[in-house]
């Protein structure tokens, strides 16, 4: 091999160390992390179920459709990339669209991904997954997470709790109901806890897990501990709203929540997700993994959110697909 066609094969490795490939580099968490990628110099791939979006990164962030159902073409928009983050997630079950299709579908694209010759892979699972859960979407998350660990790929899997950021859902739907309504009722006595990670220090956490060598799990948790009440007085006190809190049986909250998602069109908190948050899933033990404190950027950003209520059914399915 002569010097140039040396110096082109280390210029190719060097490319290939640099491409990675994303899921959903246009929603939420992935648009940040996907900024952060752009920052460091590398080249990106997003797989996703709308290629016909606007694509606010330009010809940075080339686009694929996921094309679960032909894994071959899956492994060919994965060829040459030297990791894969992947986002996918269902919140929900809507149409075809479950848990166990999710979980199925990630498992292809995992598969696609060891066959294409990806070496690491991050995957964002969720705090306290459990496969003896009778939650589907605990169980799921854990049923992928195994199946990450014995792909054969190095992996970091990341367990975030609730991501926090203007175009965040819990925080900003709260607020708006806040800003909205005079009374906000809250499912039991308000105690368990959540621990929110703002969507930027999440970003980081990712991009950092693609520099890393070997495997690791990690909880994606924020500096500050709330119980729900508090988190709830919290937004309304930064927002200067004097919102009367009332306590009332988890069934009753979820139906309001049911009659609320019908005037918004939407689906405001699922039965799973009143669980989880009432067993305390949204509060891992251990040392916090992120530095951005909830209670300044609520204060800093009390003009902007609950503005307007953040529909997941419009943000995921005004398309077709999910």
């Amino acid at each position: 091999m002569d010097h140039s066609t040396d110096q082109r094969h280390k210029q190719d490795i060097d490319c290939e160390g640099k491409t990675v490939v994303i899921t959903g580099a246009f929603s939420y968490t992935g648009k940040y992390a996907a900024r952060v990628l752009l920052e460091r110099g590398y080249r990106i791939r997003t797989l996703t179920y709308h290629p016909e979006r606007e694509n606010p990164f330009g010809d940075k962030v080339q686009v694929f459709p996921y094309n679960f159902d032909n894994p071959q073409r899956l492994m060919e928009t994965l060829r040459g990339a030297s990791t894969l983050i992947n986002t996918y997630w269902v919140r929900f079950p809507r149409g075809a669209a479950t848990f166990e299709s999710a979980v199925q579908n990630t498992c292809t694209l995992i598969n696609a991904a060891k066959e294409a010759g990806v070496r690491r892979i991050i995957h964002v699972s969720i705090a306290n997954p459990s496969l003896e859960s009778a939650l589907g979407y605990y169980k799921g998350k854990a049923q992928l997470e195994q199946a990450v660990a014995e792909s054969g790929l190095a992996y970091s899997i990341l367990r975030p709790t609730v991501i926090f950021g203007l175009e965040d859902i819990l925080i900003n739907n709260i607020a708006w109901f806040v800003r909205h309504f005079p009374v906000f009722a809250i499912p039991g006595d308000g105690r368990y806890r959540i621990r929110p990670i703002f969507v930027e220090d999440m970003a980081r956490l990712i991009v950092d897990a693609t520099e890393r060598e070997g495997n690791s799990i990690l909880d994606a948790v924020g500096p500050e501990t709330y119980t729900f009440e508090e988190l709830v007085r919290l937004i309304a006190d930064k927002l200067g709203r004097r919102t009367r809190v009332v306590h009332v049986p988890a069934l009753v909250a979820y139906l309001a929540t049911r009659v609320a998602g019908w005037f918004v069109r939407d689906v405001v908190l699922t039965w799973e997700e009143f669980k989880g948050l009432m067993t305390g899933l949204l509060a891992p033990e251990g040392p916090p993994t992120a530095e951005t404190l909830l209670s300044k950027w609520v204060a800093a950003n009390r003009e902007h959110i609950g503005r307007r209520y953040a529909s997941e059914v419009a943000r995921h399915y005004a398309h077709s697909g999910t």
